[in-house]
């Protein structure tokens, strides 16, 4: 994880608190609360305010700016932050007029909070090519998957950086392109018997190991002085699930599944889904459903055909269920036979266009969730036609089928709209990483990263 975002959230957090505090001095002419409010009335709406300024943010991706942002790139970004917390703020004072804090604090607070924002990101932008909170990495390797991570590590300037590649007799460089000759040529650490020293002497506080053939070429002795000299040893799969957030299936094993960390799931994690699953799904069916006359009436007026679209979809364990959805495509659309859907699929209705842009069609989904076929977060459900096929040409396809699907997903807000085998493959990177790493606080980061799927129409 990058460090600098919790950093910056962090300290969001306290410049929201210091605007509010402004604002009331300004507005009221002092720095206590206002009139008729106790100290336990103003904590819960400066908490409020806090909490919707720093969602604001996120959702308008202020923490995940490029570090290399012009600055009114970051001005832009902060104002849009500011607007999404006042809409939002403005609808918990309408369903809260308690804790109102008034248009003149708010406005002031905001106003502050702004400012106040855009000139720390702008201050913490220059010289962000040092990254201060980042960690050297030495990779062991001069080859393709070491070229690969060490691509990565360059382009994303993240919570890494690196060290360079050190060759330990592994073979030849990579000759496949001028890119990599050129990478490795300039980042080349020579090999001189001491990896602790090495490591030490480029100041890198962990090592990849990136080799194509590990027998006979692994230095295990040197591997294990670094580790008990308080350096982190990582293999390329683990080096590269922490910097993308998916796994490098190409060099998984089933050791490497069953040694690692994850793929577990306790019974906390089983009884938190499943209420969570249930509490979640009767909400959103009790807040659209005055609203489903409206959609099936658009539906029936654009074309002719059932209101609902049910189609069989594969579930845990491998078990078919039925799946619905609002009708988006035209009547008889797969007449010939199964078809994987496209993006500008001519098939789909105007109306039906609508309907998947702002995943409104998903929303019947939510009766499949709290009948237990499906779960708020998992792999996207298949159809069995594809899963058989996808089953034969990639190798871990059906591990993604030991949880319940779900209707949203960590590969759904990381990856755009795909209907390919290679897209099948991206997509199952992000399923496994899931299934690997499933927890409460991931569950809640797709939550957050779906509304911002929603919102904006990105992902599937």
């Amino acid at each position: 994880m990058d460090l600098r975002v919790p950093v910056y959230i962090f300290t969001d957090a306290v410049l929201a608190l210091v605007s509010l505090v402004l604002a009331a001095g300004v507005r009221f002419g002092g720095f206590s609360p206002r009139k008729g409010w106790d100290l336990d009335h103003w904590a819960k709406a400066a908490a409020i305010f806090v909490a919707v300024s720093i969602f604001s943010s996120y959702l308008m991706e202020v923490y995940t700016l490029p570090r290399d942002s012009r600055k009114r790139d970051i001005l832009a970004t902060c104002v849009q932050g500011g607007c999404a917390a006042f809409f939002f703020l403005s609808v918990v004072y309408y369903l809260a007029p308690d804790l109102m804090l008034g248009r003149g604090v708010l406005f002031f607070a905001l106003g502050f909070f702004i400012v106040f924002q855009f000139s720390w990101y702008a201050l913490s932008g220059i010289g962000a090519r040092r990254v201060p909170f980042s960690r050297r990495v030495l990779i062991l390797g001069t080859g393709d998957v070491a070229c690969q991570l060490g691509g990565l590590v360059t382009s994303q300037r993240g919570a890494f950086t690196l060290a360079g590649y050190l060759d330990c007799g592994q073979g030849h460089l990579p000759t496949e392109t001028v890119h990599q000759q050129e990478l490795f040529g300039s980042q080349i650490v020579p090999w001189h018997g001491d990896l602790l020293q090495t490591a030490r002497e480029h100041k890198a506080c962990a090592i990849v190991v990136a080799l194509a053939e590990r027998r006979g070429v692994l230095p295990l002795q040197e591997m294990m002085r670094c580790k008990l000299n308080g350096l982190e040893v990582l293999d390329a799969p683990t080096f590269y699930e922490m910097v993308q957030g998916k796994l490098l299936l190409e060099e998984m094993t089933p050791s490497w599944i069953i040694f690692s960390r994850g793929f577990h799931r306790t019974a906390f994690a089983k009884v938190y889904k499943r209420i969570l699953d249930v509490i979640l799904s009767l909400v959103g069916l009790l807040v659209v459903a005055p609203f489903f006359p409206l959609i099936a009436l658009a539906i029936k007026l654009d074309s002719p055909g059932p209101l609902f679209f049910k189609q069989q979809r594969v579930g845990m364990g491998e078990k078919p269920f039925i799946l619905y959805k609002f009708r988006s495509m035209c009547q008889d659309a797969e007449r010939g036979g199964a078809v994987w859907a496209a993006k500008n699929d001519a098939r789909i209705t105007r109306v039906g266009a609508i309907l998947r842009n702002s995943r409104i069609d998903e929303l019947p989904q939510l009766y499949n969730v709290l009948k237990g076929d499906m779960s708020l977060i998992g792999p996207r459900p298949e159809r069995p036609e594809f899963v058989e096929d996808l089953k034969r040409d990639i190798y871990y396809y059906s591990k993604r089928h030991t949880i319940k699907p779900g209707l949203t997903g960590w590969a759904q807000v990381r990856y755009p709209y795909g209907a390919t085998v290679q897209d099948a493959i991206e997509k199952l990177r992000y399923d496994l990483y899931y299934i690997k790493n499933l927890s409460f606080f991931l569950d809640l980061q797709i939550l957050f990263e779906t509304v911002k799927v929603v919102l904006f129409g990105r992902g599937r």
